[in-house]
């Protein structure tokens, strides 16, 4: 992939109150990767190009390495998706009944949770009242397979060009920053400047949610 000149970076965005957790807790986890960029450390596209992460992992990978000879990729996806039902289960049990099953990828289903995250508050963030299944969270996201780190930010930047075409012209772009994505949102979590609860902003993530890869919410 052609190495894009980068724009200054700006300080890494804080969480949007209440769910800060839940997003960035099952969000993705990637291993830290050496940036190769224009202005080197860390990176952040502009709308005029995408940001460029060297040597990202193969999304083929798992790790599962050592027994890929003899079960392959498809065990540390059926290892995953089995840690995530049973957290699945926990917050079932323990929070809500009403908690959605994983997507077949393993991944949970955020368009879901954040329904029912609108419905019943912060019961239902990061692991639950209280971190009540943070055992079972902290399990799955052990077994995570390894995602591609360019992939990833490019599907949130065009998830918050998107947003911000669909109205919501607030919304930051994503920034890679220590071989890690944080996504875009709210430019001042601690103080919205973006009203999530408003009916367009309701409208913009329905219409964008299909630039998301799987796994990802695209928020803060």
């Amino acid at each position: 992939m052609t190495q894009k000149t980068c724009s200054p970076l700006r300080s890494p965005l804080r969480s949007r109150s209440g769910s800060r957790g839940a997003r960035l807790a099952l969000l993705i986890a990637v291993p830290a990767l050496a940036l190769t960029t224009a202005c080197g450390g860390a990176a952040e596209s502009s709308d005029g190009g995408v940001a460029s992460v060297s040597n990202a992992p193969s999304t083929d990978r798992t790790k599962d390495s050592a027994d890929s000879s003899q079960a392959g990729p498809a065990k540390g996806k059926s290892a995953f998706y089995d840690a995530q039902m049973k957290f699945v289960q926990c917050m079932r049990e323990k929070i809500t009944k009403d908690y959605p099953d994983p997507k077949l990828s393993g991944y949970l289903d955020w368009t879901k949770i954040n329904k029912l995250q609108d419905e019943m508050g912060n019961d239902v963030a990061k692991a639950g009242r209280g971190g009540a299944c943070k055992n079972e969270m902290q399990k799955a996201m052990s077994l995570e397979p390894p995602r591609d780190t360019q992939k990833d930010y490019e599907s949130m930047l065009a998830h918050a060009k998107c947003m911000r075409a669909h109205g919501v012209s607030k919304f930051t772009n994503p920034q890679l920053q220590d071989g890690s994505v944080i996504p875009g949102g709210d430019p001042n979590p601690t103080s919205p400047e973006i009203a999530q609860d408003s009916p367009a902003y309701k409208q913009a993530v329905q219409a964008c949610k299909d630039k998301l890869l799987d796994g990802l919410d695209g928020r803060q």
